[in-house]
């Protein structure tokens, strides 16, 4: 099964007001696990980086003057993401942004029914708690002490984490997995030889027999003698 675990940076909070996406990371999990392939890329918006969104990034106008438009992008983008289901933390907001910017190069949106939302799930889970991802990397004891501001990226890798978490665990099934494993080591790989046992008598003994008479004798006005 694969997966694709998503992440976007941004110069503001809405494309509706001339926002775009600054920076995009994939990474590709297999069965649950990063297989390592990943895809990133920085992205020139042609427009100014607002102040309090270069406060959570640090990605300035002039380190993205020369970076390739999202555009440019899509289609390598497009193929690594392929069919596979996507990953995502508050996807409403990343979904909207890649959504208008693949609207805007000609691409078809991404339907939001192929998404797993993070924060969906971490909300329904830990009802009334923070489910912010550092809250999250926090409470699953996952080291994010190289994320001093949010990047696509590193988030993308951390969200892999935490999702593997969200789902059951690191490595799911790995009791039932090391069960079996001493089971086929123990018979050989082969399936061990059923013992025939004889029955055991399971008849009561006269004393038992006695005891119970005397205990429904001792039962006033019985429901099995109306």
């Amino acid at each position: 099964m694969r997966e694709i675990v998503i992440d976007t940076e941004t110069t503001g909070l809405d494309p509706a007001d001339g926002h775009r996406v600054i920076e995009i990371a994939c990474v590709e999990l297999l069965h649950h696990i990063p297989s390592g392939r990943s895809f990133q890329t920085y992205l020139n918006p042609k427009r100014d980086i607002p102040p309090e969104a270069f406060a959570v990034h640090g990605l300035s106008a002039e380190f993205l003057a020369d970076k390739p438009e999202f555009a440019a992008q899509a289609a390598a983008f497009l193929e690594f993401i392929g069919d596979d289901q996507l990953v995502i933390h508050n996807a409403e907001f990343d979904l909207k942004f890649i959504n208008a910017e693949l609207t805007a190069s000609g691409h078809k949106p991404l339907p939001y029914t192929r998404v797993v939302d993070t924060l969906a799930m971490a909300r329904r889970r830990f009802v009334g708690a923070p489910c912010s991802l550092d809250a999250l990397c926090k409470r699953f004891a996952i080291d994010n002490a190289h994320r001093d501001k949010h990047g696509a990226l590193v988030d993308a890798e951390l969200l892999a984490q935490v999702y593997v978490e969200l789902i059951g665990g690191r490595q799911p099934g790995l009791e039932l997995a090391t069960v079996a494993v001493v089971m086929n080591q123990a018979t050989g790989g082969k399936a061990a030889p059923r013992q025939s046992r004889a029955p055991r008598p399971h008849a009561p003994s006269p004393d038992e027999l006695a005891a119970h008479q005397a205990f429904l004798a001792a039962i006033k006005d019985p429901l099995w003698s109306k």
